[in-house]
């Protein structure tokens, strides 16, 4: 069955955006990468091919991979292009983003969408806000938001009045403050599905009642050390049910998840994932999976 609700079938259809549509030139990343808290200035040229590597990887599997363009009204973080949007059986969900900057992404991503033959089921409005990494699908028919500093109680009402009429159930996880409003910090940030039963995550800065209801629902977990958590050890994609794509340098969370019965790839993620704090599954917007 080929569906959008899923983190972990097998991958068939997903949105990219590049490093080089994303970052542009020297120029633009000197003009943007303080303001929206990039670590450190990427380097371009190192950055290219770190995302030429990693979208290799993608098409492992034979993933349709559709190309989101260059657009002037959006920034380096556009490269993230989970955050702008929600897929859904039904249609696309227009995000309304967390972070000023980021505004205008999702508008940038529509006419993308509709080429693509992609119906819009509705889009999140001011004052509400909702980010794509705040959100993902636990089963078919429930689908886990996080309310952040980047998604607000009246976003998720929108998305409840979204998706509930169509049998959807949308389970609510009240995450931490951690470092505040100006951090990027989702729910994926700790939770990634690679399986229907199995999930990478950070338990530290789970919320009790999801993390508990999770483990009620079947699930085993593949623990992230605190060692690995600013690199992104917990950000994993799954292409394929236990088929996952890591940010190199997690080599526990890696021997985990082997550990666990997943083939594991790896690509060098520090100027594209590090530095802008977006893994594997933050540069992708899947559409289609086979399940």
């Amino acid at each position: 069955m080929i569906t959008c609700h899923s983190e972990f079938g097998k991958l068939k259809r997903v949105f990219i955006k590049t490093a080089t549509d994303s970052f542009v030139s020297e120029t633009h990343l000197q003009q943007q990468w303080k303001e929206l808290n990039f670590l450190s200035k990427p380097d371009l040229q190192k950055a290219i091919n770190e995302y030429s590597d990693f979208e290799k990887l993608l098409r492992t599997n034979s993933a349709e991979l559709i190309h989101l363009p260059q657009h002037d009204s959006v920034t380096l973080d556009s490269m993230y292009c989970r955050d702008a949007s929600l897929a859904t059986d039904f249609g696309m969900i227009l995000c309304n983003m967390g972070k000023p900057a980021r505004v205008p992404e999702p508008a940038a991503c529509e006419k993308a969408f509709t080429q693509a033959g992609l119906p819009i089921l509705g889009r999140i409005t001011a004052p509400g806000t909702l980010e794509g990494g705040d959100v993902a699908w636990v089963d078919e028919r429930t689908l886990a938001v996080g309310h952040t500093y980047r998604t607000n109680r009246e976003g998720i009402r929108q998305l409840k009045q979204l998706l509930e009429p169509k049998g959807i159930t949308v389970w609510v996880a009240e995450m931490p403050h951690y470092k505040g409003p100006a951090d990027v910090f989702h729910l994926m940030s700790v939770f990634s599905p690679v399986d229907k039963d199995l999930a990478v995550v950070y338990s530290p800065l789970m919320p009790i009642a999801f993390r508990s209801g999770l483990l009620d629902r079947g699930f085993n977990f593949v623990e992230v050390p605190d060692t690995e958590w600013d690199s992104m050890g917990c950000n994993v994609l799954a292409i394929a049910p236990r088929e996952v794509i890591m940010v190199e340098g997690n080599p526990v969370t890696r021997q985990r998840l082997m550990d666990a019965g997943c083939k594991v790839y790896e690509y060098a993620g520090a100027e594209i994932s590090v530095k802008g704090g977006g893994g594997p599954t933050c540069l992708t917007r899947p559409i289609e999976r086979i399940i």
